[in-house]
């Protein structure tokens, strides 16, 4: 009879612990976390993100789920620690700013913005700030 009270005992725990596991994960949060340090403007991957899920977040942070990831290319609009959440105002949607020169028989691709064109020559800015001047008829200065 004591035998049956043990075993009834540990059932019951059992049950209490299964029961405590499924309440903590209907409550746990899906988010990704990076598995490196992610620099400044870098293209975001699936390589340096992990799924895990965490019992809470702060209220400013609305995670970036795995779907947006696989739909949209994002690049960080800062730098990201190792292994912290990746929230939606940590990335922006990637535009790709290139600009292709044709200088007749062939072509040249920057990236960058044009912030000034006239008929001698053209001023881009590139993606690390600085600005470059490309005359059209082909001459350095």
């Amino acid at each position: 009879m004591r035998l049956l009270q043990v075993m009834g005992d540990k059932s019951l725990i059992l049950k209490l612990s299964l029961l405590f596991f499924l309440i903590v994960n209907a409550q746990a949060v899906t988010v990704l976390i990076s598995k490196e340090a992610i620099n400044y403007e870098e293209k975001l991957t699936v390589k340096k993100l992990r799924i895990i899920n965490v019992p809470n977040i702060k209220k400013a942070c609305q995670p970036l789920s795995f779907n947006q990831i696989k739909t949209n290319e994002y690049i960080t609009t800062h730098y990201i620690n190792k292994n912290s959440i990746i929230c939606k105002k940590d990335v922006k949607v990637y535009q790709d700013n290139s600009i292709i020169f044709n200088f007749g028989n062939f072509q040249i691709e920057k990236k960058g913005k044009i912030i000034f064109e006239n008929a001698q020559f053209i001023r881009i800015k590139k993606e690390d700030g600085t600005i470059e001047k490309i005359y059209k008829d082909g001459r350095l200065k």
